[in-house]
Parts: C-alpha cells; structure tokens; sequence
C-alpha cells in the first residue's frame, strides 16, 4: 500500500516493557498513556494526510476509542460516541484465531519482551469489535496472502 508502519511495541515505556517481561500483564493505567501516545502517531500522520498501518493489541473497545480520539474518549459520553470531527478514522483489523495457534507462534517469537505467559491475560481483556465499531474480523489461520487479500478489500470497501 505504501504506508507508513507503526509497531505499537516500539512506544511501550521501558517500565511496561520491564513488567511485561517479568511475566506481569499490563493494567489499563499502564495502557492508556501508551495508547494516547499511538493516537498522537496516528493524529500527525493524519495532519499530513498520510495513511498509516498501526499493529496494536487494541484489546478493550475503550482502547479503541483512545486510539481515535485520545484522552477525550475517557470521558463517559465519548466512550459511545467520540466526536465525529475530531475522532480519527480508524478501520480495525480483529485478527481472531484460537488460542493454541496463537501460544505456538509466540513461543517462536525471539527477542521479544513479551513472554508467552501473558497471552491468558491478553484473552481475558479481550473485548472483540462489534457494531458500531468500523472493524473487520480476519482469521489468522489463512494463509498469508489470504489475510492481507481479506485486509486490503476491507480497506478498499
């Protein structure tokens, strides 16, 4: 496509990165300067009209609605309707697949501060996208090819 490609790990602060690597899940006061800091990313790209790819475990539908519209969105009535102008659009990529086929890519993961152990964690948080949410849900036991074929269209319609 062209864009640009954020990897949301790199703006993890040392101390999440320290916490995750001893085995201990983030909490949401972890999270949310973490995600205001990717809405920003994602606020700049915008400004320069640029399109951007962000991969982020956006695990809870209220970090979903940071990413769009920042710190505003903790205030209650954002978390229903963030304010059409000002929120950014977004298209969430949900990349669902069971848990056993996800443990076996982890655990040949190298170098990353994120041990396998914390995966439980991760699909206990795990909010999915629904209405009205603007998502996709793409299996990741196709091939792929087969998956980025599936984002692309998603993108496109």
């Amino acid at each position: 496509l062209g864009w640009k490609f954020y990897d949301a790990d790199d703006y993890h602060s040392l101390e999440n990165k320290k916490k995750m690597a001893e085995g201990v899940p983030l909490n949401d006061e972890d999270r949310i300067p973490w995600l205001c800091a990717l809405h920003d990313v994602l606020r700049r790209e915008e400004a320069s009209r640029q399109n951007a790819v962000l991969a982020c475990s956006a695990l809870k539908k209220i970090y979903r609605c940071i990413l769009m519209s920042g710190a505003s969105a903790l205030e209650s009535n954002e978390r229903e309707r963030p304010r059409e102008n000002t929120a950014l659009k977004i298209l969430f990529v949900h990349l669902d697949g069971p848990v056993d086929v996800i443990a076996r890519r982890l655990e040949k993961r190298r170098g990353h501060f994120m041990p396998s152990e914390l995966l439980k964690s991760q699909f206990d948080t795990l909010e999915p996208p629904r209405a009205p949410e603007n998502f996709i849900t793409v299996s990741i036991e196709k091939s792929l090819p087969e998956i980025v074929l599936e984002i692309e269209r998603g993108i496109v319609s």
